[in-house]
């Protein structure tokens, strides 16, 4: 099934009511429902943080309206997950904020679109998505508080990390503040490891550049 990744902002945030919403629902059905943290619960069953809303870029993974995958950006001159709940964890390095530096959180993927250890194709669609939106704002690094279980991942993929502190168990993982480089190298060696031959991202006012192929 051919699937299209938007990169939804401030600017064109109104046509994508409904997938935001979605996205939010698919967030609590993974983050709550499936990983069990708790503390994210709402009756509602949207999982929304101070974060999110006005401010926030979304790279979203959708397939008619559907959303299977996703990730969130906030510029790190806003409050961001790090800066506001977790300063501790970049207690080593201290947390780099700049124009230039973006936050990365909810990195999700539907559970019927994940495939093998890495995920799959979904999982890479949103992963370069995020790195070209990245690209086309201006931004070099990227911050993110990260299961330990991903660091190989990145290594994988091409990434260049820095550790900004020392490891935590946090919601019964290990997990780590880190800041990544964001260029085009880290970009083309990402679409290499997920097997994706060139630019993922579409506009609204023209069709996408390519579309990836969904399990």
């Amino acid at each position: 099934m051919a699937s299209v990744v938007r990169a939804i902002t401030d600017k064109n945030r109104a046509q994508y009511e409904h997938e935001i919403l979605e996205h939010y629902r698919l967030r609590h059905e993974i983050y709550v429902v499936e990983r069990n943290w708790a503390d994210l619960f709402r009756p509602d069953g949207l999982e929304r943080d101070q974060f999110d809303g006005e401010g926030a870029d979304y790279i979203l993974a959708i397939d008619d309206g559907r959303v299977v995958g996703g990730s969130r950006l906030i510029s790190t001159l806003r409050p961001h997950l790090l800066s506001e709940v977790f300063p501790h964890m970049a207690a080593a390095r201290g947390l780099p904020r700049a124009a230039n530096v973006y936050e990365w959180t909810r990195m999700f993927v539907a559970k019927e679109r994940r495939e093998g250890r890495n995920n799959g194709r979904t999982a890479g669609a949103v992963i370069c998505g995020v790195l070209e939106h990245c690209l086309s704002i201006g931004a070099t690094e990227m911050t993110a508080l990260v299961e330990m279980w991903w660091l190989p991942r990145f290594h994988e993929m091409g990434f260049t990390l820095k550790p900004l502190g020392l490891p935590e168990l946090i919601n019964g993982e290990w997990s780590i503040a880190v800041s990544m480089t964001v260029d085009d190298q880290t970009l083309e060696s990402t679409r290499a490891f997920h097997d994706i031959d060139g630019p993922i991202l579409g506009t609204e006012e023209a069709k996408p550049r390519s579309k990836f192929i969904a399990a």
